[in-house]
């Protein structure tokens, strides 16, 4: 059975064009708006809590309160990528966030951190669904597994190349100097993203006509093939009021808050389990996290790209997920002999990130055009609150029983559950062989 997915496998002949201009710059965006958001867990062991007079409970909601403030754009910023400029939207966040983080460097007290905490996920909270749209205005089904997960490389990767410098200046220069470096950093990324990107191939200038002409008839079937198949089930019309009642959307909301819950709460206090683990300084802490950051990179790319070899999006998302809450069990069981509980931890950082291609690969299946930025939206900003119960739950739990086992343990079991609720997804994201035209539909 030829699938119509299949048949628009890309030309040899059609330059690439497309891989080193738009993936490069979404990368280096989102290296920056990551760190701003989990270097937190540096300053937290480097002083902070002390200097603000923050408890564990208090310093865990100060690292998961972002994400409540992360909530309030994700569907509009993902509206306003499908219909307007991306490139526009993503510049005045870039000013605004840059700016908070500079702000956070001054706070003098818990609520002051809690206040700028919020406000800055408000400023991040439309950039993710924005570049996700992006990236589906540039690459076809057939490449957007790998194309996703070159610019989710950018998650793990920003916590290897900061980890150290953000190690760094809390031991030389205090805790405050890190949230300055971040905010200064992020208002030099307008040099970046505004000559390089560009919202949707036909407004680029750089690019070749092959490409543009192989690109445009290529997405432009893809649309009219999705817009068919859901008229064929008789949707023809989708509101954000009727995307809101589908079963497809709380499916995947339910997978990436286990998804954020469980590995944010790894990254938040894995500067403080390293430091647990090995006694060391807060400098050689930061260069032992890169390996398990390291590790992420490959993971990324590599369930990614096995997504796309078989179009079964949701095997892979469960695999990762799996994966990653036993290797972290076994990380936290084994912590009494430091360097095997460090490898498990390394393996437990190869499968952080590895989910995030095959999921954002599903959202175009399940969700028609017109609603499928929206939807993005509602996943990532619904289902990112899980980054705000990760680490509370794990200093809630350290707080009430004194031992940073139990939190670590609720963990596991969070991302346990995210797999196996992956494998609820339709059969559409299960393979190539499910995305058939509506006509071979009826006949098979």
């Amino acid at each position: 059975m030829e699938t119509a997915v299949s048949s628009l496998a890309v030309p040899k002949t059609i330059p690439k064009g497309r891989w080193l201009r738009i993936i490069p710059p979404a990368v280096i965006v989102y290296i920056i708006a990551y760190m701003d958001r989990v270097n937190i867990g540096f300053a937290m062991a480097g002083g902070m809590n002390e200097a603000l007079g923050l408890s564990m409970a208090l310093s865990g909601l100060a690292a998961g309160i972002f994400y409540w403030g992360y909530l309030v754009l994700q569907v509009p910023g993902g509206h306003a990528a499908e219909h307007g400029s991306a490139k526009k939207f993503i510049l005045w966040t870039i000013l605004a966030w840059g700016g908070i983080s500079l702000v956070t460097g001054l706070a003098q007290n818990g609520w002051q951190l809690l206040i700028l905490r919020f406000l800055l996920g408000v400023a991040e909270g439309g950039v993710y669904p924005a570049v996700l749209v992006i990236v589906g205005n540039w690459f076809p089904q057939r490449e957007l597994g790998r194309a996703n997960a070159l610019f989710l490389i950018s998650l793990p990767l920003s916590s290897a190349l900061t980890n150290p410098i953000s190690g760094w200046l809390v031991s030389h220069y205090g805790w405050r100097m890190l949230f300055f470096f971040e905010g200064i950093v992020s208002l030099a990324l307008i040099a970046v993203w505004l000559p390089l990107i560009s919202d949707r191939p036909e407004q680029a200038q750089w690019i070749s006509r092959e490409e543009k002409e192989y690109l445009l008839t290529t997405l432009a079937a893809e649309k009219a093939e999705r817009a068919a198949r859901f008229a064929a089930q008789g949707h023809v019309k989708w509101s954000y009021g009727r995307l809101l009642l589908d079963r497809n959307i709380w499916i995947m909301v339910i997978i990436y808050m286990c998804y954020t819950g469980g590995t944010v709460g790894y990254l938040i206090w894995l500067p403080t389990l390293l430091k647990r683990l090995t006694k060391m300084s807060l400098t050689h802490v930061g260069w032992l996290s890169v390996l398990p950051l390291v590790a992420a990179i490959a993971g990324v790319y590599l369930f990614g790209a096995l997504s796309d070899r078989s179009g079964n999006r949701r095997f892979w998302c469960a695999l990762a997920l799996w994966g990653c809450g036993i290797w972290f069990f076994l990380a936290t069981l084994l912590q009494h002999h430091v360097w095997l509980s460090y490898t498990c931890l390394i393996l437990t950082g190869l499968l952080t990130k590895a989910m995030q291609g095959p999921c954002w690969s599903m959202a175009p299946l399940v969700f028609p055009p017109g609603v499928a930025g929206g939807a993005r939206g509602i996943i990532n900003g619904i289902g990112s609150l899980g980054g705000f119960l990760g680490p509370v739950l794990v200093g809630w739990l350290t707080t009430r029983t004194g031992n940073m086992n139990y939190g670590s343990y609720s963990l596991v079991i969070i991302l346990l559950l995210g797999g196996s609720v992956s494998m609820l997804m339709p059969k559409v994201t299960a393979g190539y062989k499910y995305q058939t035209k509506p006509q071979e539909q009826a006949r098979h």
